[in-house]
């Protein structure tokens, strides 16, 4: 994925009308683009129709659309749109959300506008104290948060960024405390809240999320009139998806095969509700899963995690940091 980002940051949703080959339709009262607008914009050489999947490719980017799904994959690395590809009169249609907010920060990180350079990091190891957090047999997702943070810490350190944690020992600390401890930093940064999952012993695999764009749902429920409320983070929106795509794309290719990839989601956590700087939430594996468990207890597979993130952060910030000669 680092290919994807440093290949070629955000629209606000009006350029597409603003461009001849673009076009527009209300599919269940949304408005959506078809596809093959993509081509020229976006510079694929061919797009290709392999029974329900439509795969645009370039040199640099192989994406690949499912229709009637909501996963997409670009370079190998999933993720979630906000609502379904559809197809109609034999043509394949997204939402416009999901190509503004989503693919376009993405394909092209350095028209981020408010990226900005930056050489902070603000690290939220999650839970800790009276908040365990996930348990298991072998211990407790805090214990484990925090030791992934520490070892992030001690890599970005040694690259020259100015780390901060919101906690570096098992403290409690209330959400709001983690959001007002981030939102004190007047430093250009970037927020990384680090987390292990738990949902049931068949559960697995690694998940990233970023604050849901206006409009879009938490993953997982339906709309509601919160979700056409202004948040703090959506300030960022473009910025959190190009990290989010770094980040889950270094893991990933770091744990190799002892990880599934769950993809990158919408969700409205309140660290990522609140924090005015570019944010995610990762999910690094299950504690309920027998095997993921064993590896999350293995100091290497902390230490593999941290490095991926560390990788990343330096490949994103050399993506954002290059600014484009005109707009687009």
């Amino acid at each position: 994925m680092s290919r994807l980002l440093a290949a070629v940051l955000c629209w606000t949703g009006l350029v597409v009308a603003a461009h001849a080959q673009w076009d527009l339709k209300k599919i269940h009262g949304r408005d959506y683009v078809n596809v093959d607008g993509m081509t020229k914009f976006y510079g694929f050489e061919s797009i290709r129709r392999n029974r329900n999947e439509v795969v645009l490719e370039n040199k640099r980017v192989v994406m690949k659309l499912r229709l009637g799904a909501q996963e997409c994959l670009m370079n190998g690395v999933k993720f979630v749109f906000s609502y379904k590809v559809e197809e109609q009169s034999g043509r394949a249609w997204i939402s416009r959300i999901d190509l503004a907010k989503l693919v376009d920060p993405v394909l092209r990180p350095n028209f981020i506008a408010n990226a900005g350079d930056f050489r902070t990091v603000i690290i939220d190891p999650g839970h800790g104290g009276k908040d365990a957090g996930a348990t298991n047999a072998l211990g407790t997702e805090a214990h484990y948060n925090l030791q992934v943070a520490l070892a992030l810490k001690n890599l970005l350190s040694q690259r020259g960024y100015k780390v901060l944690m919101t906690r570096e020992t098992n403290r409690y600390l209330t959400l709001q405390e983690r959001v007002d401890f981030a939102n004190r930093v007047r430093d250009n940064a970037i927020f990384i809240s680090i987390h292990h999952n738990s949902g049931g012993r068949a559960a697995r695999g690694l998940e990233t999320f970023t604050l849901s764009p206006l409009g879009v749902a938490h993953y997982g429920r339906n709309l509601n009139s919160t979700d056409f409320q202004t948040q703090a983070g959506n300030g960022h929106d473009c910025a959190n998806v190009a990290l989010a795509t770094a980040v889950h794309g270094a893991v990933s290719r770091r744990l190799g095969k002892n990880s599934f990839d769950r993809g990158i989601k919408r969700a409205r956590f309140s660290v990522l509700t609140g924090v005015k700087h570019p944010s995610i939430l990762l999910e690094c594996a299950f504690m309920s899963h027998p095997y993921e468990a064993q590896l999350i207890h293995n100091e290497a597979f902390r230490r593999t995690v941290a490095t991926g993130i560390a990788e990343a952060i330096v490949k994103y910030r050399f993506a954002v940091s290059r600014k484009s000669r005109k707009a687009p």
